[in-house]
């Protein structure tokens, strides 16, 4: 038990942005598919922001590259689907 609680810190930062988009899965499954895809867009920028604010030895599974790389990553596809979830109108989506 005490080696559970001295890794939980670790991967906490993980389990709170997978806890947002499993938000975001929720809402896009029950046919609210905008507030899902800004959910998912948002967990990946909260994702960028812990790993720019965090040690790497605090960042568990959210280090895969190098910093900035994932930064990067994070970042830019979270503001992308956000951004893009925000923006499609009833009409883009109707082909017209």
């Amino acid at each position: 038990m005490t080696g559970l609680r001295s890794r939980l810190p670790v991967h906490a930062p993980m389990t709170f942005v997978l806890l947002i988009a499993g938000a975001g899965m929720v809402r896009t499954l029950t046919q609210h598919w905008r507030e899902g895809a800004v959910l998912l867009g948002g967990a990946l920028i909260v994702a960028a922001v812990l790993r720019v604010l965090l040690p790497t030895d605090r960042v568990g599974l959210l280090a895969i590259r190098s910093r900035p790389i994932d930064v990067l990553a994070y970042g830019g596809l979270g503001t992308v689907i956000a951004v893009l979830a925000m923006t499609i109108t009833a009409s883009l989506l109707n082909g017209g």
